[in-house]
């Protein structure tokens, strides 16, 4: 199993409550699909630089780290395309974090 990063943009206009809601089914549908969930970052709501629709000016940043193999990767990517409360997602490999000695 690989350690994968994913970097999601959640699309919830007007509905900042729900952020934890969206992050527990995230992470239900990693660990359903056979991953294991490290660490789930929150962080704020960020306007685009670039709009592309004006129906989407902006969104909430998460970032998960887990553990997974390349063919679920390749699932899950399909099944947050499919899901309104996710906006866009990348998956990038991660690095092993570093122990201080």
């Amino acid at each position: 199993m690989k350690r994968y990063e994913g970097l999601f943009i959640l699309n919830l206009s007007g509905k900042e409550e729900g952020v934890k809601d969206v992050l527990d089914k995230v992470s239900a549908d990693i660990s359903a699909a056979g991953g294991k969930v490290e660490t789930i970052q929150k962080m704020d709501k960020k306007s685009f630089s670039r709009v592309a629709d004006k129906k989407h000016t902006g969104g909430f940043y998460a970032n998960i780290i887990f553990e997974a193999k390349a063919e679920v990767v390749a699932q899950l990517q399909g099944k947050f395309a499919l899901n309104t409360d996710v906006f866009r997602v990348i998956f990038t490999h991660a690095q092993k974090p570093v122990e201080a000695k």
